[in-house]
């Protein structure tokens, strides 16, 4: 699929089906899964497909067609707008390179959701200490028995006593 001429030759669209298959190709080498994995999650997403249906998509001649539905499951089985999806892969980083920034990207969202996770624990921690005020030794001595380390402990009591957890 191509857009407008320029000198005399075609300029590929930013946005096309052409660039869907190849991010496919792309985002599921990125996380190591198989064709079969793929069309299993892709399926498990609402939209039925199976191993060939995605080699095709991504090795064929000629190239198996992809409709709206089954772009918009892969761009939810690989976390990604549907725009991001479709727009060209960015040049200059391999296949390690992708997969370690996918792992980074991974472990990012995973901590911020556990930081969030312990704020709303520290904070309700904090509110029951000061309807409960001579609960607070108790509480230090409870993360002490929990968590084995008394450095650890404290850092998680000061947490608490300042209210909230905040990097």
């Amino acid at each position: 699929m191509t857009g407008d001429k320029s000198d005399g030759g075609e300029v590929p669209l930013l946005y096309s089906e052409g660039n869907i298959a190849a991010r496919v190709a792309l985002e599921r080498e990125v996380r190591g899964w198989s064709t079969i994995e793929l069309a299993d999650r892709v399926s498990k997403a609402g939209v039925k497909m199976n191993q060939t249906a995605v080699w095709r998509i991504e090795n064929g001649t000629p190239r198996r067609r992809i409709n709206v539905d089954e772009a918009l499951a892969f761009a939810r089985v690989f976390e990604l707008p549907l725009e991001e999806l479709m727009s060209p892969p960015l040049e200059g980083l391999d296949l390690d390179s992708r997969r370690l920034v996918q792992e980074a990207v991974e472990a990012y969202y995973e901590t911020r959701d556990a930081e969030d996770r312990l704020h709303h624990a520290v904070v309700g921690i904090a509110e029951y200490i000061q309807t409960h005020p001579d609960s607070s030794r108790a509480i230090h001595e409870q993360c002490l028995r929990l968590m084995g380390d008394e450095r650890d402990a404290r850092t998680l009591t000061q947490h608490i006593e300042g209210g909230g957890y905040h990097r």
